[in-house]
């Protein structure tokens, strides 16, 4: 599935976008695709991997999975720059579970459950804008930034109640690495730093606080793990994407790194090849090679090229056979208008019309019984190691992955 800024011509243009802090060199990722390049081959598995179809369509067990993997477990819920300035606030509703993330005056995120502490109406709609507080539509009950109860509508003829026995039930939250984190669940708790790992320094290397937020659009796609197989692999770029993705990349060509369920993906570019004749020390390695960060369950970070980046999110929707994906299309200051409108235009071709058509015919027929299971070839180690993870930690009641 296309999670990387391949279909524009040219040199990286945002500055210092790999900074010397990050994790793992470039250099070695270039080497390391070069390799495949010249010998056919690919990051492969040690051997291939069956998946019961009922993975894909049971209820029960989906429900069961959606409630672990997206309740219990931390996830990217925004990112920094949605909500950059104090009383900035993000209402969305990810898995049947109203959310509200808002920047107080300290600058710090936090984030609540979008509930009403009186009645359990909505606070406020799914979306984005200001606000000094929040006031319940249903009896205008108001809470301030830090989820206080600060006013009650006819609180004199109410009867007394304890206010900070009613503020507005909180969710484990932290900002790190330009991304919002949030664990859905309110008794349930967590350390970004343990959640990420190494991880983190990648994540760090992108700077996506230093970006412009160009457009937010959702798309709505086949199952959550449909959906996901696709962001996980190059096997299928060649035959999918021949008009976008195909132009520019070698198909069935992986670099792998994995962070426990973090994914570090390196494509290469079909100039791969001319890296040969160069001195290495001479070498531009992000010329040739474009990364994708996927982050565990639903994350994925394109690499970037000519100061465009796509970031999707895929939400489980309410049956095994629905999603919605946001996708955030972001752009360097200093990139102009008309290349960010070309870029956003491509990747949703390649995304709604290549990828996900794909997924929808997969999902309308994945009921017929010409399955009983999927395999997973050697050549496609994220996908995987991304099931492998879902397994883990269904086994597991902790977020730890150590």
């Amino acid at each position: 599935m296309i999670t990387q800024s391949l279909f524009l011509p040219g040199k990286n243009t945002f500055p210092n976008i790999y900074h010397l802090e990050m994790g793992i060199d470039p250099l070695n990722l270039a080497e390391r695709a070069l390799s495949h390049f010249r010998e056919g081959s690919t990051d492969q598995s040690e051997s291939v991997m069956k998946m019961p179809i009922d993975a894909y369509t049971d209820p029960d067990r989906y429900k069961r999975e959606v409630n672990r993997i997206f309740l219990e477990l931390p996830m990217a819920a925004a990112l920094s720059i949605e909500i950059p300035n104090a009383g900035d606030y993000k209402a969305m509703t990810v898995a049947d579970v109203p959310i509200l993330l808002v920047r107080g005056k300290d600058k710090v995120v936090r984030a609540f459950l979008n509930v009403c502490r009186h009645r359990g109406a909505k606070l406020c709609p799914d979306g984005s804008g200001t606000s000094r507080v929040f006031s319940c539509p249903y009896h205008a009950w108001t809470y301030g930034h830090l989820g206080e109860l600060v006013g009650r509508y006819g609180s004199d003829t109410f009867g007394d109640i304890e206010a900070k026995e009613y503020g507005l039930t909180g969710l484990a939250c932290e900002e790190q690495a330009g991304l919002i984190w949030t664990i859905l669940s309110p008794k349930k708790s967590f350390d970004a730093d343990v959640w990420l790992g190494d991880f983190k320094t990648e994540l760090e290397s992108l700077q996506l606080d230093s970006w412009v937020l160009h457009e937010q659009r959702e798309l709505p796609g086949p199952g959550w793990k449909v959906a996901m197989d696709g962001y996980l692999e190059a096997y299928h770029h060649q035959i999918v994407h021949g008009r976008t993705v195909g132009i520019h990349t070698v198909g069935n060509l992986l670099v792998l790194d994995t962070f426990g369920p973090h994914q570090l993906l390196t494509f290469a570019r079909k100039s791969i090849g001319s890296l040969a004749d160069i001195p290495r020390k001479n070498w531009e390695p992000m010329d040739h090679i474009r990364l994708i960060h996927s982050c565990f369950p639903n994350l994925s970070i394109s690499g970037i090229l000519g100061g465009q980046c796509l970031v999707s999110q895929i939400f489980p929707g309410p049956t095994p056979e629905t999603t919605v994906t946001r996708q955030s299309i972001l752009a360097a200051p200093s990139v102009d208008e008309e290349s960010v409108k070309v870029f956003s235009k491509m990747t949703l071709e390649a995304v709604r019309d290549e990828d996900y058509k794909i997924g929808l015919d997969i999902q309308s027929s994945i009921h017929a019984g010409a399955n009983d299971h999927f395999v997973f070839g050697k050549n496609e180690p994220a996908v995987q190691n991304y099931h492998k993870w879902i397994s883990n930690f269904m086994g597991s009641d902790t977020y730890t992955w150590d």
